[in-house]
């Protein structure tokens, strides 16, 4: 990638949850350690920093009431998946997390969302699903049922591309890939089967390929608006990775969500 190369910011919206009840009270996946406990303060400071990030570049947050008894709701991005105002709820695998979505779809019904439907499949939101321009990338193979490809076509009119998850450290698509711009994505290779990297390859013009060390620290859990990237600020070697590419990583310190195997993604669902 040249140096000439200009990337260009689009403002986008926000939903994101505060983690006021956000604790590590399950495993669920392999970053989960109820004996490890969670700084609730810190883990509020972080948050708010991230947010006051998304404000700072541009963009629109608005939020959702937490619940008491779920304290996962904080990850916003497996609430439901929202494309030209049409919604998708989630089905959620772990009966720990199954309420969320009926606090999301509620929410979406009471801001006057013009077409909100249940899903019959398993999925969780954005976790698996992500837009990517002309298509939509689905993730399969932890948390979301590869059938969920057909309810995305009928409701929001877009090819699917399915995409298998092979390492359950990387248990959503988010955690494993970014799309950058329409035509630029960073991922983690090794996090896919062979079909999906082809798959990838085939979509993508361009792909950063992002090192053991920086997934490792959940680096591609990140978020881009065509020019800013926010990503864990950990990730130094993909910071220097998208740098070079012509993008501006904005680093943020979520360290105690990653304790729940979140980062910034996590906690944000684009409201498109």
């Amino acid at each position: 990638m040249t140096e000439t190369v200009r990337r260009t910011t689009h403002a986008r919206t926000y939903l994101m949850c505060p983690p006021e009840y956000f604790a590590v009270e399950y495993a669920i996946n392999p970053w989960m350690n109820p004996d490890k406990p969670v700084d609730a303060e810190l883990a509020m400071t972080q948050w708010k920093r991230l947010s006051h990030v998304y404000a700072s570049l541009g963009h629109t947050v608005r939020t959702i009431r937490p619940e008491p008894g779920l304290p996962d709701m904080v990850f916003a991005a497996n609430g439901a998946t929202v494309l030209d105002g049409k919604v998708l709820g989630s089905r959620f695998k772990h009966a720990e997390r199954q309420p969320e979505a009926a606090a999301y779809l509620s929410w979406f019904r009471e801001q006057g969302y013009r077409e909100v439907r249940e899903s019959a499949i398993m999925n969780e939101g954005e976790g698996d699903i992500v837009f990517a321009g002309r298509a939509i990338l689905a993730g399969h193979g932890f948390r979301s049922d590869e059938a969920v490809r057909h309810e995305l076509t009928d409701l929001f009119g877009l090819p699917v591309i399915s995409l298998r998850l092979v390492d359950p450290r990387f248990y959503h698509l988010d955690t494993a890939l970014v799309v950058l711009d329409p035509e630029t994505a960073a991922y983690y290779p090794a996090a896919f089967d062979d079909a999906a990297k082809a798959a990838l390859a085939a979509h993508f013009p361009e792909l950063i390929e992002v090192k053991d060390e920086d997934a490792e620290v959940l680096g591609v859990n990140a978020i881009s608006d065509g020019r800013n990237v926010v990503l864990p600020e950990q990730a130094v070697g993909l910071r220097d990775q998208l740098a070079a590419a012509g993008f501006r990583p904005v680093g943020v310190d979520l360290s105690e969500l990653l304790k729940a195997g979140g980062g910034p993604k996590c906690c944000t669902l684009e409201l498109r």
